[in-house]
């Protein structure tokens, strides 16, 4: 893992060169012997062999009787279970597209009832988990057209079928296995012999959809060891793109809640593989992929808001970190370990994560070791790189590069957050309802240049705390990279190059973040102009109330103010555009929501060279 500790007498510079250059590291590939022979020697004979095998599991019913914060998820689990029995079995809803939702219901169904099957034999949760294989099971089909629900279902169905097999009745596991084959894996081997996208993709698919096959894998192996070591094999050849996506420094290029979505399928096939082979065959040796747990963490603001770039959810729930918890078991850093959220009483740890019951197996398998403390400068390069400085009285500041045409991206590249006191003062749009947007026909997922999505506030730049050339969007395919961070302990310093969005617009573009103290945040763009450029607009993106100076601005909100100060162009007014209601009928409606702005004509930069610079400060 790569942390970044600071001495006081030493400040480390990453100049443009060795930042840039790691970006075309290559591909560290798995280990990838299968093949039916390795198959039939290697696999575990024995149930459980998905997350769960005979030691492991020996190891978590000690742990329940020693361990606080093991029973104390037990306990929160099996509450879980006694809702889940209250619930009507599942049926074939497909909404909009998605037969989602009810995948991931069964998913977390299972890891609820399973795992207390495990551990206590509960004829009650056993006969529960036997009725609801057998309903999924008999549906006419997973959805294929939207394969995360097809690799969703069949991690679920493999799960039940491994906890329960010792006693679920023979028929429900033939059902299952049947299943598993022509609704789960056979799909996903088109006829004309092509790999569907998601095998070789970058992002969360992948890793949804290969563990998903892994785990069906696994659990036909005996009865169609050729189809399971062909599935299992491609999966570990393709699953490295994914892991790709963390290079070099471990930013998870979608944002903070789609790591949790997509790692936590990384981290449930790491321990699948570990339980049946003995190996996770490589996936811990990833440094980027390892690294990216401190990125989570990272992005958790004092304000218990995330640093909510891409398609990420605004604020954390009650619960604790599942997918953490697997770093933490692997690493013994207590800074992945919420031990504090985990302690929480059980009845209000509410609804469990769907992979609850595997997140208690690897909390079993945690042991402190020497903690490495969340660094006050943290930056990480790749495809939407960041950099985040923290401090003292909440000080928290986030910015960004990157593109839009990221897996999930948005037109934000340059754009920042930025709270102090507990109060986020510069916001994110964040993410919205995709299925609301989709039923109407809105076209979100094509990122062409004038495509729909780039209409929505959440998506352009007009929403982001950013630069914005002539009134127009940002260019799709340019790229804002960081190219410098300063560390120094007092004064730290991020340099993204955000020309790439502006191409034909500027010649060049920096955007400076500067801690000019322990209760400040200096922004400077150093803009040179090309001729096309016409308007240069600052933006600034809040839900405080405004108030304008004849120096800049006063934000006030919770009862505290922060002051934003025009330092480069003081005879030049700030102008407030209220987003509330927003523009369009299909953009996200946030309470408040404004955008402060600065607009500068092209003339007021001597020799097509200018400086913005503003500040926010107490």
């Amino acid at each position: 893992m790569k942390y970044i500790f600071f001495i006081s007498l030493l400040i480390s510079i990453f100049m443009v060169g060795s930042l840039s250059a790691q970006h075309e590291e290559k591909i560290p590939m798995l280990d990838n012997p299968i093949s039916v022979p390795y198959l039939k020697k290697n696999l575990r004979k024995s149930h459980p062999r998905l997350v769960l095998n005979a030691s492991i599991e020996s190891n978590l019913k000690k742990k329940l009787k020693t361990d606080p914060v093991v029973k104390n998820i037990y306990e929160a689990i099996k509450l879980n279970v006694e809702g889940i029995m209250d619930e009507p079995l599942l049926e074939r809803v497909v909404t909009g597209r998605r037969l989602l939702s009810v995948s991931r219901e069964m998913l977390y169904r299972v890891n609820m009832l399973g795992i207390v099957y495990r551990i206590e034999k509960d004829p009650k949760a056993l006969q529960r988990l036997n009725d609801e294989v057998v309903a999924v099971c008999s549906f006419s089909d997973w959805n294929p057209s939207h394969y995360l629900d097809v690799a969703e279902m069949a991690m679920a169905v493999a799960l039940a079928i491994d906890w329960g097999a010792d006693r679920l009745p023979a028929s429900t596991i033939d059902l299952a296995i049947n299943a598993l084959t022509e609704k789960g894996i056979k799909p996903s081997w088109p006829e004309n012999g092509s790999n569907p996208s998601w095998v070789f993709g970058t992002n969360n698919w992948n890793q949804v959809c290969n563990g998903g096959m892994i785990a069906a894998s696994v659990a036909i192996a005996e009865k169609d060891p050729e189809l399971a070591a062909k599935t299992i094999k491609r999966a570990l050849d393709g699953i490295p793109y994914a892991l790709s996506s963390y290079l070099p420094d471990g930013v998870y290029p979608e944002g903070s809640t789609y790591w949790g979505y997509g790692t936590g399928f990384s981290t449930i096939t790491c321990a699948m593989l570990e339980s049946a082979f003995g190996t996770d065959f490589g996936h811990a040796r990833h440094s980027a992929y390892m690294a990216s747990a401190m990125f989570r963490v990272i992005c958790n603001a004092p304000s218990g808001g995330y640093y909510n770039f891409a398609d990420c959810g605004d604020r954390r729930g009650r619960g604790f970190d599942e997918v953490l918890a697997w770093f933490a078991s692997k690493t013994g850093n207590k800074a992945f370990f919420e031990k504090e959220r985990m302690l929480q009483p059980p009845g209000e740890l509410g609804k469990l994560s769907r992979l609850g019951g595997a997140a208690l197996v690897w909390i079993s398998q945690y042991k402190e070791k020497e903690g490495v403390d969340v660094p006050s400068v943290w930056y990480g390069r790749g495809h939407n790189p960041i950099a985040v400085f923290t401090g003292e009285n909440g000080y928290y500041f986030g910015g960004k590069g990157g593109r839009a045409t990221t897996s999930h991206g948005n037109m934000d590249a340059g754009s920042f957050i930025f709270e102090l006191d507990g109060v986020r003062w510069v916001v994110d749009p964040g993410n919205q309802d995709y299925h609301e947007l989709e039923q109407t026909g809105f076209d979100l997922w094509n990122s062409c240049q004038e495509c729909e999505r780039w209409t929505l506030i959440t998506k352009n730049n007009y929403g982001h705390s950013t630069l914005t050339v002539n009134d127009l969007l940002h260019e799709v395919n340019g790229q804002a990279t960081l190219l410098e961070v300063r560390d120094g302990a007092d004064r730290p310093e991020a340099v993204f190059d955000i020309t790439g969005p502006f191409t034909g617009l500027l010649k060049s573009a920096k955007r400076i973040f500067t801690k000019d103290s322990p209760s400040s945040l200096v922004i400077t763009d150093e803009i040179e102009t090309s001729p096309e450029t016409k308007l240069i607009t600052w933006q600034l993106m809040t839900t405080a109330d405004v108030e304008m100076t004849k120096d800049g601005a006063i934000l006030r909100q919770d009862g505290k103010t922060l002051k934003l100060d025009n330092l480069s162009h003081p005879d030049f007014t700030l102008s407030v555009i209220s987003l509330d209601p927003a523009p369009l009928a299909l953009d996200r409606q946030i309470k408040g929501l404004k955008r402060i702005e600065l607009r500068v004509p092209v003339w007021t930069f001597k020799d097509g060279k200018g400086t913005i610079k503003m500040k926010l400060s107490k």
